[in-house]
């Protein structure tokens, strides 16, 4: 077994313009303050990386780490979920996600969807020149909009062909980063045709059993799914290579459950809280993805409708830390223990 690393910090969501969380430097002097480790950057905010230099130039790689070294951290992965995202995207969703790429590619899915394609590409090329071999995305979805309930009946078929067409897109991409040996680990995520388990099952199938579909494990998605987010690991582990600490809480009513009514995050009977405020048993999945020998980094992401981000991530690097489980070299009962003798093992089985 080995310690997971950790805490790690997703910084997507504390980026701003305001100092310290305008640039590189200094929000990771920032995260260092608070007692994080590590930072996981996403790749879509150019005031952190150019994905496409740090793809093409192994000395930018370096210069980027060596910000991040010099605040004391390590880089944990990159993000690509925007672009992720806009690997597949149904019709219906179109013009809402083409916020996530720049304004060129807006109003045309195909060339959107070719920039999307060719960012993966730079992120595996980019994650090897900076000495990482995990990656963080989303699946993207051509499903969940008119087939993530099955009312009207879906048409014989159609869900195949939709896994299909997504591990289409995607063999090119999960290719590209097995040539660099690095593992993409998609967010099981609502929005995403990779929302659960059986439907990373379908990807999975539909891709060949690539070495490279790995897994992000975030127990939030799966609090408000209200799947067995412990059995989860048991199932997965060996797929898990990415981890994102994010707490949930699910509290249905006699008015909104599941689907969430259309409401507000604050309202929901599901919504994401601050590490600690939420339901998910942290202890059971430390304990799990440990005795499962999971080697990569815990990461807070924060996503919480109600505290303050840097409340939430002044608490959070603590509570990661106090999570993390030290692993031993020892039995416990060690000290009852003999010295190995094959002549003694065999009197006691009497051969």
């Amino acid at each position: 077994m080995r310690t997971i690393k950790g805490p790690g910090i997703f910084l997507a969501q504390f980026m701003g313009d305001a100092a310290p969380f305008n640039s590189l430097k200094s929000i990771c002097e920032w995260a260092a303050s608070i007692g994080f480790k590590g930072v996981q950057i996403p790749s879509w905010d150019t005031r952190l990386i150019d994905l496409q230099k740090a793809a093409e130039s192994k000395t930018y790689a370096d210069e980027i780490k060596g910000i991040v070294n010099a605040a004391g951290l390590e880089i944990t992965e990159l993000s690509t979920h925007l672009q992720g995202q806009l690997v597949a995207v149904n019709p219906a969703f179109s013009e809402m996600f083409d916020q996530f790429a720049p304004a060129p590619y807006h109003n045309n899915i195909n060339a959107r969807t070719e920039w999307a394609v060719n960012q993966l590409k730079y992120a595996a090329k980019a994650s090897r020149n900076l000495g990482l071999d995990a990656h963080a995305t989303f699946s993207g979805a051509l499903l969940w909009a008119p087939a993530m309930y099955p009312w009207p009946q879906r048409p014989a078929g159609l869900v195949e062909a939709g896994f299909a067409e997504l591990a289409k897109r995607w063999m090119p991409i999960l290719n590209a980063f097995d040539e660099q040996g690095v593992d993409v680990c998609y967010e099981i995520h609502p929005g995403e045709d990779l929302h659960d388990g059986a439907s990373y099952e379908r990807f999975l199938e539909a891709t060949g059993n690539h070495q490279r579909a790995c897994l992000l494990y975030d127990p939030s998605h799966f609090v408000l799914q209200c799947l067995n987010y412990l059995e989860y690991i048991d199932i997965y582990h060996e797929r898990i290579k990415a981890f994102h600490v994010k707490d949930a809480e699910f509290n249905p009513t006699g008015r909104s459950g599941v689907y969430g009514g259309f409401q507000a995050w604050i309202d929901r009977p599901g919504r994401f809280r601050s590490l600690g405020d939420g339901q998910v048993d942290f202890k059971s999945v430390f304990s799990k993805l440990t005795q499962y020998d999971y080697a990569g980094w815990a990461v807070m992401e924060w996503e919480c409708c109600m505290k303050h981000p840097e409340d939430g991530a002044r608490e959070g690097a603590p509570f990661i830390k106090n999570h993390i489980i030290r692993v031993t070299d020892k039995a416990f009962d060690d000290f009852a223990g003999a010295d190995t003798d094959d002549a003694f093992n065999k009197r006691i089985l009497g051969i």
